[in-house]
């Protein structure tokens, strides 16, 4: 970081349980709908004509599909918020406290800009620090820059657990 001291977002931390409920919520009625989609398959393929076995493997694909989705959706939203809270910890996550920002609640556009370009130079400076790659993905994010956001993110997650295994897991 250019700063002597990390800064500290001094927002309040917000509440996670209504988003863990509905995340769980929704992973429940996949479940549901996967079952469902499951038993039409199994249906069309003990009808033994070609047409419904071909047709009762592709609906028997839906679940699995969605399954694989489902799975790597929440494994990657729980390896960011790991990091994230990590990177809070130990006082590089970006702070955006003093921003202006829209009555929407967004950064405003030039303000998202100028941060961009500061943490992109920190972030040119040691591209292979994940601490600097996750400050870029929260800057991508603020900028409204999402999927480089996300791609960031996944660097800066496979990053961390590079160091961890070479530091021997200092790691949640």
């Amino acid at each position: 970081m250019s700063s002597d001291e990390p800064k500290q977002d001094r927002r309040k931390p917000k509440d996670s349980r209504p988003i863990v409920w509905s995340i769980g919520l929704l992973v429940l009625a996949l479940c549901f709908y996967f079952v469902l989609l499951g038993q039409r398959a199994v249906e069309l393929m003990s009808n033994g004509s070609v047409a419904g076995i071909g047709l009762g493997i592709g609906v028997f694909i839906l679940p699995l599909l969605g399954i694989w989705m489902v799975w790597s959706t929440l494994r990657a939203g729980i390896a960011h918020q790991r990091l994230a809270r990590r990177a809070k910890d130990e006082g590089y996550e970006l702070d955006v406290s003093d921003l202006p920002r829209r009555p929407s609640g967004r950064i405003e556009r030039d303000a998202a800009d100028a941060l961009f370009a500061q943490v992109k130079a920190e972030w040119e400076a040691a591209p292979n620090d994940w601490h600097n790659t996750y400050r870029i993905a929260r800057a991508y994010d603020y900028a409204g820059d999402r999927s480089r956001a996300r791609e960031m993110m996944k660097r800066a997650v496979a990053q961390a657990e590079t160091a961890d295994g070479a530091a021997g897991g200092t790691g949640d």
